[in-house]
């Protein structure tokens, strides 16, 4: 655990399961049906506070042995199911588990009670900018409202 803890950059991972059946499908496939269980801990995004999340995820593969061959080309589109993959020699749980976990990750992990501080950074003797001049059509409703006037 502490070594996928490192790889995936939490702080912390305290709990990991993951149980289910791998069986055939057919003559040359097979299908895996497990479900993921994790309590992890990630750096909130706002204040870096640690963050505790409970995933439990259902995970479902499809190992088929005559994966169709996909066009070489600079694009290629993503197949409709996600879950086929190609059967290999052996078949990779520990992958398929840590390939499950990170994508149950929450991308951007927030405490409820984070906010973001505002603060103004200015030159010594400059007026700090106010959101409303940054906005992109402040100038055209103050353009509109002069050429009003000279009507």
């Amino acid at each position: 655990m502490e070594r996928i803890r490192v790889h995936l950059d939490l702080i912390a991972l305290r709990k990991l399961s993951f149980t289910g059946e791998l069986h055939s499908e057919g003559k040359h496939d097979w299908r895996l049906d497990a479900r993921l269980g994790a309590t992890v801990v990630q750096p909130c995004v706002v204040s870096l506070d640690p963050v505790t999340t409970r995933l439990d995820e259902d995970v479902s593969r499809l190992f088929v042995a005559d994966m169709p061959q996909t066009p070489e080309s600079d694009e290629i589109e993503m197949p409709e199911d996600e879950s086929v993959e190609p059967l290999r020699d052996t078949i990779d749980l520990e992958a398929v588990m840590i390939e499950a976990l990170t994508l149950a990750l929450p991308d951007y992990p927030r405490r409820n009670e984070a906010e973001l501080e505002q603060r103004t950074f200015t030159p010594p003797g400059a007026e700090p900018i106010k959101d409303e001049e940054t906005k992109p059509f402040a100038g055209l409703a103050g353009l509109k409202q002069k050429l009003e006037r000279d009507e």
